[in-house]
């Protein structure tokens, strides 16, 4: 899979460069991502794989039961994390980043392939035997496939040149959803990767130029087992970044959290209602607002919302008061103007006449104004 540098991105994205003088808030919020992309800190992937365990081998970690796995990664991460809220709070890290075996990365390696099959990645634990070459409402079995991986010029400003690893596959089925062809109909149609060529695929990446290495889709969620232990093998040091519909289970939030250093979750709907008529997602709402929240707890935060013509008043402005009540002011937001009608609704626009055009000028300034008034910093990051 070729991956290909930009030694002159900067030209194409030249806000990349003067958005972190023009806002200083910037920095402020992003400060852990910061220090890790300018390498004063290491990502936090590779800190969690110097975290000792209490097995004696590899083997025992394989051998060991669920209920044991989850008590000693409550035991480790529990230390991983008060190290981290000191790191986070002004300290340097001046430990080692020599490998332990086992590690802390080790046990949650195992608990993810667990976690895969039966499937509770995400909440619609759907419980197939995945590793039995089953299917799961993600329309992927156990095999991970990244359709493409390449320094991203699109993204969020401070985010550019973005690592993108695409993977095929997502647990919505959104009737508007412009990767659709990777998300839902050729999700298993690229090659298949290992958590070794993963780790490799990151590495090129990083000596690239990427600023992070980001995660994305379809969604990552389905692949998250396989995500995980690459972890275990990259040898780079940029931060780790989660771009994600955010509908996981709370048991794979739990061993996610330590590994992310910069969250980009994409908050669609206000409301179950509208989730569930336009991508088919039961308790939206709930879920995802749930795991946004912990994930801020946990990392810096870029929130990313899509308006959507006919939607201002039951998702964009719910959303945003959401993001304002609930995240104190801690991140940034990314108004997105960018929805067109695609996929089903492209082909079929009288079952969702809503939908079936692009949000007008009135409605994107709406949007703004109303998170001006909320006091949210979206100016940075919106494009």
């Amino acid at each position: 899979m070729p991956i290909y540098a930009a030694p002159e991105w900067y030209l194409v994205r030249p806000d990349a460069l003067y958005v972190w003088r023009r806002y200083p808030q910037v920095e402020e919020k992003l400060g852990w991502y910061v220090r890790v992309m300018r390498g004063e800190e290491p990502p936090k992937f590779r800190i969690v794989r110097s975290f000792e365990v209490g097995f004696d081998s590899l083997e025992d970690v394989k051998e060991a039961s669920t209920e044991e796995l989850w008590r000693e990664h409550e035991r480790v991460a529990g230390e991983f994390r008060r190290l981290y809220r000191s790191l986070r709070e002004g300290g340097s890290y001046e430990e080692g980043l020599e490998d332990a075996s086992p590690s802390l990365m080790d046990v949650k390696v195992e608990l993810v392939r667990r976690l895969a099959s039966p499937c509770e990645l995400c909440e619609r634990r759907c419980r197939v035997e995945r590793a039995r070459g089953r299917r799961g409402a993600c329309r992927l079995a156990w095999d991970v496939y990244v359709h493409s991986a390449f320094l991203h010029l699109g993204e969020e400003a401070p985010l550019v040149p973005s690592g993108t690893i695409f993977y095929g596959g997502c647990n919505f089925t959104c009737v508007f959803c412009q990767n659709w062809d990777v998300s839902q109909w050729k999700a298993r149609e690229a090659v298949p990767v290992t958590p070794v060529r993963l780790a490799e695929i990151q590495d090129r990446l990083a000596e690239a130029g990427a600023r992070n290495i980001n995660h994305v889709g379809g969604d990552p969620v389905p692949s998250l087992h396989v995500i995980v232990e690459s972890m275990r093998y990259a040898s780079h040091s940029k931060p780790q970044l989660w771009n994600s519909n955010m509908y996981m289970t709370l048991e794979a939030l739990d061993i996610l959290v330590d590994l992310i250093d910069i969250w980009l979750p994409d908050l669609k709907f206000g409301n179950n209602r509208c989730a569930m008529r336009l991508s088919a997602v039961p308790r939206y709402w709930e879920v995802t607002t749930r795991n946004i929240r912990i994930a801020a707890e946990h990392g810096d935060m870029i929130v990313r919302h899509l308006v959507m013509p006919g939607h201002v008043e039951c998702c964009t402005k719910p959303v945003l008061r959401w993001i304002a009540e609930n995240l104190d002011g801690g991140v940034l937001v990314n108004i997105m103007d960018q929805y067109h009608p695609d996929n089903l609704v492209l082909r079929m626009p009288h079952k969702w006449p809503e939908i079936a055009r692009r949000p007008s000028r009135r409605e994107i300034e709406e949007a703004w104004r109303y998170a001006e008034q909320l006091g949210l910093d979206w100016e940075p990051v919106t494009k």
